[in-house]
């Protein structure tokens, strides 16, 4: 791909660049000629637009109109992504992991929309990228038809491993990775696009962020191609954090969703898992909100003198209402700043070891800072371990407790 192989600096950028200085074809025309192209690719990625441009360049209305159905929404994770049992993805599994029943549950919670991961290997099963697994899809057209039957939006989020985003160094891949989304966005063209909507990646886990905008910019062409008239979501590089967001430029379409995740602290919400940083583990009722003296107990029984420091200084941090609205500010500005809709889809608390109270104390403050500023958002996750109801045997469980500070009710009680 041209945008993303000239954003990495290649030998013909470097070739042009020579040729001008050396005053070789024509002096004052090749260099005008660089200019040019310089400005045409600057003008593909949006680089060119100053604060406040991207108003002025584009009309976000739609994407604004469309946001309105994405105000508070659940993500349904290990259903067609991130499924770790050895039989992998089975037409068991889809038919069970999540039912019908739990889609009513959902929308009877509240909730207005889901985001349902997706893992592109199953279906990208070919050295053809846009030649899609149809058995596969076959189970994931029933699944949306499901969502959509109980009025729910649904975000169609393509989350697929680290592996499979590290091929994205290769241009090759990333064009092919267009293909996938041309064809899978053709597919489902014909769904009403105030419903459905597509995520161009989960956390791109590209450190790169510009090589990522030229990416996303070139992707976001290819689902454009196949369905012209669906919003588009998108977010920053590496894990597509608040501020991963804020020092993103948006891309030239104003049908488009900018969307971040937030997990600060991550000592907090993360305390006890066996994932991201090794000392997470040994994390127990870290408290929030936060203060010096009340983070001592926790900060103690960690070994490893550079970590015990770490939640030393979370509490010095006062990580509270305030701290968390101060960062979901910042959002707020930038989204100003370009006049584009914003909106969180990941936020939660790993269960594990927080405390149920302050995990609750947590969500409710993330939750209100978001609503406050106008910013739809969708907690992680349904009924995994950062869940909003406990499956066992198949039957869930609603957590009063989570429901309530996520400003819902509980089924079956009026709104």
């Amino acid at each position: 791909m041209t945008a993303v192989a000239n954003a990495g600096g290649t030998d013909s950028g470097r070739s042009a660049r020579d040729d001008t200085l050396n005053g070789t074809h024509g002096g004052k025309l090749r260099i005008e000629a660089v200019v040019m192209r310089v400005m045409a690719f600057a003008a593909l990625l949006g680089l060119l637009a100053g604060p406040g441009a991207g108003a002025q360049s584009v009309d976000t209305g739609v994407a604004r109109g469309r946001a309105e159905h994405l105000r508070r929404g659940i993500n349904l994770s290990a259903w067609f992504a991130q499924v770790y049992d050895a039989k992998g993805y089975t037409k068991e599994h889809f038919e069970s992991w999540t039912t019908a029943e739990d889609i009513a549950l959902i929308k009877g919670m509240g909730f207005d929309h889901v985001r349902l991961s997706v893992n592109p290997q199953p279906l990208w099963q070919t050295n053809h990228a846009d030649d899609l697994n149809a058995e596969y899809l076959g189970y994931l057209d029933a699944a949306v038809k499901m969502i959509l039957t109980q009025d729910l939006a649904v975000i169609l989020d393509i989350h697929p491993d680290g592996e499979f985003k590290g091929k994205l160094a290769q241009d090759e891949f990333v064009e092919q990775f267009a293909d996938f989304w041309r064809a899978f966005a053709r597919h489902y063209a014909s769904l009403p696009p105030e419903k459905v909507f597509f995520e161009i990646l989960n956390e791109p886990e590209i450190r790169d962020r510009y090589r990522w905008a030229g990416i996303q910019a070139h992707v976001a062409v290819a689902i454009r191609e196949g369905a012209p008239g669906h919003t588009i979501i998108v977010e920053g590089a590496r894990w597509a954090d608040d501020d991963d967001l804020v020092f993103m430029e948006p891309v030239r379409d104003g049908n488009v969703i900018y969307n971040f995740h937030f997990y600060e602290p991550h000592l907090f919400t993360h305390q006890g898992a066996t994932w991201g940083e090794n000392y997470w583990h040994e994390l127990k009722e870290v408290p929030y909100p936060s203060s010096p003296e009340n983070v001592q107990a926790a900060a103690a029984r960690v070994e490893d003198a550079v970590h015990r420091l770490a939640v030393v200084r979370y509490g010095a941090e006062r990580w509270n209402a305030a701290r968390i609205d101060a960062d979901m500010a910042q959002v707020e500005a930038w989204a100003k700043r370009w006049n584009v809709p914003v909106t969180c889809n990941e936020f939660g608390v790993y269960r594990k070891a927080a405390k149920p109270e302050e995990r609750a104390a947590w969500l409710s403050d993330v939750r209100t800072a978001l609503e406050k500023r106008g910013m739809g958002w969708t907690m992680w996750d349904y009924s995994g371990d950062f869940g909003v109801v406990v499956k066992e045997n198949g039957k869930a469980t609603v957590d009063a407790t989570t429901v309530k500070a996520l400003g819902l009710n509980m089924p079956g009680r009026p709104h």
